[in-house]
């Protein structure tokens, strides 16, 4: 069991290696990349008999850990402060995805068992992304080949969907939103880092290890808090608030400056999800990925691309530009990492900033709205 352990802490390192040095890699993505490693292994026969356990245990530990770090760097106030409009565009991209998902799972009540817990799911992925969706999976008891489909499902929709914000969309969009107005004398201003790879380098600097230690000791004590204070609701709502009050202490540790000044809290943060992507990896059977749940991937369908639809709906009552609401859909659909991709491809740098500010929101946020809309769609179902 101690070489599975060392196995899965170490591995992802050997993964953002590779994807610093290797394009290919890098296409991939260190996440995607842990998934399909996951599942070789998990399928490959040479995990021993109760490995289940065992991982079981490591995903929903790490979830727990990673998000205090994920929420440490946020600088709340700031944001909201430099945001605008991106704000409110952001605001309608959540309330039609809360919607949406809501919407698209009550017509799956007769086709699959628990929609409510795919409604919960979507939400904290499309309004956040892949942290949001682990740690929604770990509060609501997703099983691992769900979670897994749901994810591989997405990344696919993800792709078709990003191709056509950095082709078509800015054409198709600007013939009834808004153009962009361009701001002269605009300070530069330095793009914050994400899970893009080469922000991982430097982490194993001794006076940055140091720090990161200390970051890691109060993520630590926040989910012992946590756990203490869920055992003050019943059992089955225990694991749902162990992460909101995680969440919670998570944000609320971000404004204490000296805390949310520590190098690397994301980066460090992303490790551990990269660990937690690993282990539901060798979780998953690869005789239930084989064949396409055509329920599951119309239900995906239907969120990201009914969401952009109605999004740009939203944007066009309240004259939002076109540049900042495709900048703000892709933070929210696809987590900030593709902002500065997609950026790229309209030639605005300016939107940058507010789609960064809008998604890395969106991480905060995506937890209560997964979790706490799950069960009044559960509810409502009942």
């Amino acid at each position: 069991m101690a070489l599975i352990i060392g196995f899965y802490i170490l591995f992802p390192f050997v993964i953002i290696w590779l994807c610093q040095r290797f394009p290919f890699f890098d296409k991939l993505g260190p996440v995607l990349i842990c998934y399909l490693v996951g599942i070789t292994v998990g399928n490959c026969g040479i995990l021993p008999q109760g490995a289940a356990g065992l991982q079981d245990a490591i995903s929903s530990a790490t979830v727990a850990i990673a998000l205090p770090l994920l929420l440490f760097s946020m600088d709340v106030r700031a944001w909201v402060k430099l945001a605008g409009k991106a704000i409110l565009s952001m605001t309608g991209a959540t309330i039609i995805i809360v919607a949406m998902a809501g919407f698209g799972s009550m017509l799956l009540v007769e086709r699959v068992e628990t929609p409510w817990k795919l409604a919960g799911l979507a939400i904290g992925v499309y309004t956040g992304g892949t942290p949001n969706m682990a740690a929604i999976k770990t509060a609501l008891s997703v099983d691992s080949t769900t979670y897994l489909l749901m994810h591989t499902y997405d990344v696919f929709t993800n792709l078709i969907y990003l191709i056509f914000a950095m082709t078509f969309a800015q054409k198709v969009f600007n013939k009834f939103l808004p153009r962009f107005e361009f701001q002269e004398n605009v300070l530069a201003m330095e793009v914050m880092e994400t899970e893009e790879v080469n922000s991982f380098s430097g982490m194993l600097n001794k006076n940055i290890i140091k720090n990161l230690l200390l970051a890691l000791l109060l993520s630590l004590i926040i989910l012992g808090v946590a756990i203490g204070i869920s055992e003050l609701f019943p059992k089955d709502y225990a694991t749902a608030m162990i992460i909101l009050l995680i969440t919670s202490m998570g944000i609320g540790a971000s404004f204490v400056k000296k805390i949310r000044q520590i190098p690397k809290t994301f980066q460090l943060g992303m490790y551990i999800i990269l660990i937690f992507c690993l282990v539901v990896g060798s979780m998953a059977d690869l005789k239930d990925l084989i064949n396409i749940n055509w329920v599951l991937m119309s239900y995906i369908v239907f969120c990201v691309f009914g969401t952009l639809i109605l999004h740009a709906v939203f944007c066009f009552i309240f004259k939002i530009d076109t540049d900042t609401f495709i900048i703000t859909s892709v933070a929210a659909i696809c987590s900030p990492p593709f902002v500065p991709v997609v950026a790229g491809a309209l030639k605005n740098k300016q939107i940058i900033l507010s789609g960064l500010t809008t998604g890395i929101i969106g991480y905060a946020v995506g937890n209560y709205l997964g979790i706490s809309f799950a069960y009044i769609f559960k509810a409502l179902m009942s």
